[in-house]
């Protein structure tokens, strides 16, 4: 039997996987890093100041912290003035908060499974975070340069925590959250993609390529079907979080080999109050069958794992070991 680290590479090759990588059993995330051990509310009804001055607020009911944009929290009002407005953080850490990381890693079983930096959020999340997503979008039309001069400010930021982190505890695979898109749509076109947020991937996972990092899972739980060949073009292995808006067999004939999906399971029908066992039993056996058994990791679409009702994170997790025996 194949370890969870070798059946995901075989997945990944279009080899000879003997089960189906079972959601996010193959990484171990190591989050503990200086900066993410600050800023952040762990749980409902906390409200934090993160490092870059955003309040991040998670209210009760919601599936996690989400960043307040009313007129008296936001952070940057004029993209032009991003310069005095936006504090970047510093990630001048005393090393004895990284060795909390490099001891995780150290006891980390690297055969059995893959070391991965979990990083959130990406560029474009750091944007609407800072601007709200009206400011943040319409920036792209009416202040192309300076919203590219905080692009590349932010990218700046990223490369310099990759390499800290790099330094550290070297990572197999790193985990990036970015969200491109609604369900139904990404949020800017791919031309507009090209332009401002490109760049920026290639630059950031063009230097973790440079460190050894094996493998590279972007998170958008989203519609991002036309973004697939930039995704590959940026060194993505894995999009995570592909939603069943997209056409994922179609993307897995046309695309598997050059970048794998791990999804199909979305959660705005799967993880939801009503859930049944018998639901989410049809639900991955006709998104398996569909998806079949090489360049697909069957998944919820959320960036963890993890399910907002009790239950369902674990259920789904069973039936995918279901359709293991059954196709495999």
């Amino acid at each position: 039997m194949l370890t969870k680290r070798e059946n995901l590479i075989e997945t990944l090759r279009g080899g000879k996987p003997d089960r189906y990588v079972n959601q996010f059993e193959a990484l171990e995330f190591i989050f503990a890093t200086p900066y993410n051990r600050k800023g952040r509310p762990t749980m409902p009804g906390q409200e934090t100041v993160n490092q870059w001055g955003v309040t991040i607020r998670w209210q009760e009911g919601t599936p996690g912290p989400f960043p307040v944009h009313d007129d008296e929290h936001i952070v940057l009002k004029d993209v032009t003035e991003w310069r005095t407005q936006v504090k970047i953080p510093s990630l001048d850490f005393p090393q004895e908060e990284w060795d909390v990381c490099k001891e995780m890693a150290s006891k980390l079983d690297r055969k059995e499974k893959l070391a991965t930096a979990l990083l959130a959020p990406g560029v474009f999340d750091q944007l609407h975070y800072l601007m709200g997503m009206e400011g943040c979008l319409v920036s792209f039309y009416t202040e192309p340069d300076a919203l590219k001069e905080l692009i590349g400010a932010i990218t700046d930021w990223e490369l310099e925590y990759a390499r800290l982190i790099c330094d550290n505890f070297a990572p197999d695979a790193v985990f990036h959250h970015d969200d491109w898109g609604s369900h139904n749509s990404t949020f800017i076109s791919p031309e507009m993609f090209r332009e401002f947020i490109k760049p920026a991937y290639e630059k950031i996972y063009g230097y973790y390529r440079s460190r050894g990092v094996q493998y590279v899972f972007h998170h958008s739980d989203s519609f991002a079907a036309t973004l697939v060949p930039d995704m590959i073009d940026m060194g993505i292995d894995v999009w995570q979080g592909c939603v069943d808006t997209n056409d994922i067999p179609a993307l897995i004939k046309q695309y598997g080999g050059k970048i794998s999906f791990m999804g199909g399971i979305n959660n705005g029908k799967a993880d939801v109050p009503n859930w049944t066992p018998e639901m989410l039993a049809k639900y991955v056996e006709d998104t398996c069958r569909a998806c079949g058994t090489k360049y697909y990791i069957p998944c919820l679409t959320a960036g963890g794992p993890k399910s907002n009702y009790d239950g369902v994170y674990e259920t789904v997790s069973k039936e995918i070991d279901r359709m293991s025996r059954e196709l495999f």
